[in-house]
C-alpha cells in the first residue's frame, strides 16, 4: 500500500535542505541541469523576449534569471520560503523577476490566462497532487500557449533504483524496482548525504493520462542525453548514454 504524505512534508524538507542542495549551484544551476536539462528545455522554448513567463517551482531561481536575461517578463513561484530567500539573494536588482510564495497545486493569487509560456523544472515529482498542478498550469496559460516541464524519468528512476556493478563482467547495470508503485518515497539528496527529501513516483501512463485530462496536447518529448561537447567537459556523464534520468515534455493549451 502506498504511503500517504502530503505536499506539506515535501515543503518542510526542501526548506530544511535548501542551502545544502543549492550550495554548488552556478549560473547554469547544478551540473545535471547544465549537461542534461537546460539544453532540452531551451531547445523546446520559443522566443521569450517580451513574453510573460511563469517559472513554476523556481527553486533558487537560476532558470528565472536566465529567462529574464533573455528578455522575458518573469514571475517565479516556489513553495519553499527558504528557496525563495536564496533566489532573492542571488538575483541582481537590474534583473526584474517577480518572486512569489506559492504551491503549484493551487495558485489562486494568479489570474487566468496571463502567461505566454510556463516552465516547470523538476517540480511535479515533488507534489502530492500533480493533477491539480497540471490543471493550474492550464488555467494560467493563454490559449495556444505552451507548458514545458521536466521530471525524473518515471520508467528508470523508481523507488530502490540505482547502479549495480558486475565485477566478473566489469560492467554496470541500472536496476529498476517497483515501477508500478505509485506513492511517496524518501530519497537521499545529495546521494552521499543523510539528508532525505520526498519524491512522489507515478508511472508514465499516469502522467500521460493526467496531461490529457488537464486539456493539454503533447507537442514534443525529450529524454535528455549528454552531447559530445558536454561529454568532453564532463566525461563522468558517459553513464547517461545508457538510460535516461529525466524526461521533458512540451505541451500546448
Amino acid at each position: 500500500m502506498a504511503r500517504k504524505v502530503p505536499t506539506e512534508e515535501a515543503i518542510k524538507r526542501w526548506d530544511q535542505h535548501a542551502e545544502r542542495f543549492t550550495a554548488n549551484y552556478d549560473e547554469h544551476g547544478g551540473i545535471h541541469r547544465e549537461v542534461l536539462l537546460n539544453p532540452a528545455i531551451f531547445s523546446l522554448l520559443e522566443e521569450v523576449k517580451g513574453k510573460r513567463l511563469l517559472d513554476a517551482g523556481c527553486g533558487e531561481g537560476y532558470l528565472s534569471r536566465i529567462l529574464a536575461q533573455k528578455g522575458a517578463i518573469v514571475t517565479a513561484v516556489d513553495y519553499s520560503e527558504k528557496m525563495l530567500e536564496i533566489a532573492r539573494e542571488r538575483t541582481y536588482e537590474e534583473v526584474p523577476i517577480q518572486y512569489e510564495h506559492g504551491n503549484c497545486e493551487k495558485l489562486d493569487f494568479l489570474v487566468d490566462e496571463q502567461f505566454d509560456c510556463i516552465v516547470s523544472n523538476m517540480v511535479l515529482q515533488d507534489l502530492a497532487d500533480y493533477k491539480a498542478a497540471l490543471s493550474e498550469m492550464y488555467r494560467l496559460l493563454k490559449p495556444n500557449s505552451t507548458f514545458i516541464f521536466s521530471i525524473l524519468h518515471p520508467c528508470f528512476v523508481t523507488p530502490n533504483s540505482g547502479w549495480i556493478r558486475n565485477e566478473r563482467l566489469d560492467q554496470q547495470y541500472w536496476k529498476v524496482q517497483r515501477y508500478f508503485y505509485e506513492g511517496v518515497y524518501d530519497q537521499k539528496l545529495p546521494l552521499d548525504s543523510d539528508d532525505k527529501i520526498v519524491f512522489y513516483h507515478r508511472t508514465l501512463t499516469s502522467y500521460m493520462k493526467a496531461i490529457i485530462q488537464a486539456g493539454f496536447s503533447i507537442e514534443d518529448v525529450i529524454e535528455p542525453m549528454p552531447s559530445k561537447e558536454m561529454l568532453i567537459k564532463y566525461p563522468q556523464f558517459e553513464e547517461d548514454l545508457h538510460c535516461a534520468d529525466f524526461i521533458v515534455f512540451k505541451l500546448r493549451k
